[in-house]
């Protein structure tokens, strides 16, 4: 959408079916709101303008291309990559997993080169998972953050993944792999 020359979006729920939307529609939009509100000001998560009634959420227009279209045009340049770990690492230090990073939408590249990570309605904050076993389920999800990372390494630049990355996605129980 566009309002006096700036450009933003809306994820609304207030169409959905009355259950649906006040049920999940409201849970995932307080949800979302509420990540966007500690990842406030970090480059390469857009800005959250806020929320309208409960079920929906206004967020910054980020210029850009999915990886899918990317991938297309080219492939990514390690430069991204890099760019996309320090971004992961700084929501990690700001408490918050993302938990999607696999669904490739998830991800856009800026006309510059910048990654932005979008959809943070999955995302878990340490603050939920204080106490045991929480505590692990969390770690676990950080895990799969950098696991989703150096899955698209390996898919776009097979020969910049370091050997402890290929080691660590090796890891991977045999009920992982099966899974993915």
């Amino acid at each position: 959408m566009e309002e006096n020359g700036e450009k933003f979006v809306v994820k609304d729920f207030s169409r959905n079916r009355c259950f649906y939307k006040n049920l999940f529609g409201r849970f995932l939009i307080w949800r979302e709101a509420k990540a966007y509100r500690r990842l406030r000001g970090l480059k390469g998560v857009p800005r959250c303008y806020g929320v309208l009634e409960g079920l929906a959420l206004v967020t910054e227009f980020v210029e850009g291309k999915t990886i899918k279209q990317v991938e297309k045009e080219g492939d990514l340049s390690p430069l991204f990559f890099e760019r996309l770990k320090k971004l992961i690492d700084s929501f990690h230090r700001r408490g918050i997993a993302h938990c999607d990073l696999k669904r490739t939408p998830n991800i856009l590249v800026s006309p510059e080169g910048q990654p932005y990570v979008l959809d943070w309605a999955a995302s878990v904050s340490a603050s939920e998972c204080r106490f045991y076993p929480l505590t692990k389920i969390y770690n676990r999800l950080l895990q799969d953050d950098n696991m989703a990372l150096i899955k698209m390494k390996l898919r776009h630049i097979p020969h910049h993944v370091a050997q402890q990355e290929k080691a660590m996605y090796e890891s991977r129980s045999p009920g992982e792999r099966l899974l993915r």
